[in-house]
C-alpha cells in the first residue's frame, strides 16, 4: 500500500508540473495542416492572369441542381464549395426594379405567371421559386443587390442578360462596391462595345462571346487584344473538334486573354459535356488540352473534384 501510495503522489506531481511548465501542443495546430480557401483577391489575380494553370469555374445560375436556380442559395452552396464565379441572369420588373430570372417569364422557375417586365418588385416578392420538379421551395426571388450582397469578398459574378440595362446594374454594382468582382459578356463587335458600353470598360470586366466557326474569327479577336482595353477573356461556342481556331487558344492566352468555353450542353464544346463527363470524367480534359482555362458548368461539384485531382484547382 505504502509502494502504491508513492507512486500516485509520483504521478500526481509529474502531471501537475507538466501542465505547469511543460508547453503543451494542441493536435489541432500542430497535426492538423490548416487549408486556407483561395480569398476574393486571389479569385481576381486567377483571372487576370491568362497563363497560369489554374482553371477558373464558373457555377451557371449557381449550384442549381440542389438549390434553385439564381436563388441566394444557389449562390451560397457554389462559395461554399469552392466555385470561383457564379453565372446568374439580370430581369427588370414593371416598376424598374432587378431581380435575378432566366427567362422572360416567371412561369418555369415560380409558382406565378407572367412576363417579368408585368410584375412589380413587391408582387414577385409574394411568389416562391420552384425546384427541378417544380414544386414550390421557401426560397424567393432575390433582387440584384441582395445577390451581389452575398457574393461580395467570396466570388466573382458574371452578369448575364444584363447588357441592354447595364446603367441600372453598374448603380447597384457600385454602391455594393463589387466592381473588380463583375464580369458582363456579349456577343458584339468592338466598335459597337465602345459605343455603346465605353465607359465602363475600365470599371468591370467585358468579355465577349464568339461562336466557331466563324471566318472572321482571326480579325475580330485581334481587333479586341489591340484595343485600349483587352479583355479579361473570351467565351467561344465551339461546335466541332475539326475547327482550326481552336489552336489559337493558346496564343490568346499568351497576348493576355483568358478562354471561357461552356461544358453545359454538346453544342457548346464539341460534344464534350457535362452529362458525358458524369459518366466518364476524363471528358473534362478536352478543355485542358484545348487551353481553356474557364469553365462554365452545370456540374460545379463534378468539375472542381476533377481540376483538384489533377492538380489545376485550389
Amino acid at each position: 500500500m505504502r509502494l502504491l501510495s508513492a507512486l500516485i503522489i509520483v504521478f500526481l506531481f509529474v502531471i501537475v508540473g507538466c501542465k505547469n511548465e511543460c508547453p503543451c501542443v494542441s493536435v489541432e495546430s500542430k497535426d492538423i495542416k490548416t487549408i486556407d480557401k483561395p480569398t476574393i483577391e486571389d479569385k481576381i489575380a486567377n483571372l487576370e492572369d491568362s497563363m497560369n494553370n489554374q482553371v477558373i469555374v464558373v457555377s451557371h445560375r449557381g449550384d442549381w441542381r440542389n438549390a434553385p436556380e439564381n436563388s441566394l442559395q444557389a449562390i451560397q452552396n457554389s462559395i461554399d464549395m469552392g466555385v470561383d464565379m457564379v453565372e446568374i441572369d439580370i430581369r427588370e420588373t414593371k416598376d424598374g426594379q432587378l431581380v435575378l430570372m432566366h427567362d422572360k417569364t416567371i412561369d418555369r422557375t415560380t409558382n406565378g405567371k407572367g412576363l417579368v417586365s408585368e410584375w412589380t418588385l413587391d408582387s414577385l416578392r409574394t411568389l416562391y421559386l420552384v425546384d427541378g420538379l417544380g414544386v414550390a421551395t421557401q426560397h424567393k426571388i432575390p433582387t440584384l443587390k441582395e445577390a451581389l450582397e452575398v457574393s461580395k469578398d467570396k466570388i466573382l459574378v458574371n452578369l448575364d442578360k444584363s447588357y441592354s440595362i447595364f446603367d441600372k446594374c453598374y448603380a447597384i454594382i457600385k454602391e455594393t462596391n463589387t466592381q473588380d468582382q463583375v464580369i458582363i459578356k456579349g456577343a458584339k463587335s468592338l466598335s459597337e462595345v465602345e459605343s455603346e458600353f465605353g465607359y465602363y470598360l475600365d470599371k468591370v470586366h467585358f468579355m465577349p462571346i464568339l461562336g466557331l466557326p466563324n471566318n472572321n474569327a482571326n480579325e475580330i479577336v485581334d481587333r479586341y487584344l489591340s484595343s485600349d482595353n483587352p479583355p479579361i477573356a473570351f467565351e467561344f461556342t465551339v461546335k466541332y473538334d475539326s475547327i482550326k481556331f481552336i489552336k489559337e487558344f493558346k496564343n490568346i492566352r499568351e497576348r493576355g486573354s483568358s478562354i471561357w468555353v461552356n461544358a453545359l450542353w454538346p453544342q457548346h464544346n464539341a460534344g464534350h459535356d457535362d452529362e458525358k463527363a458524369v459518366q466518364e470524367q476524363a471528358i473534362y480534359d478536352w478543355f485542358i488540352d484545348n487551353n481553356i482555362d474557364i469553365i462554365q458548368t452545370d456540374r460545379p461539384e463534378l468539375l472542381l473534384k476533377y481540376l483538384r485531382s489533377k492538380g489545376l484547382h485550389d
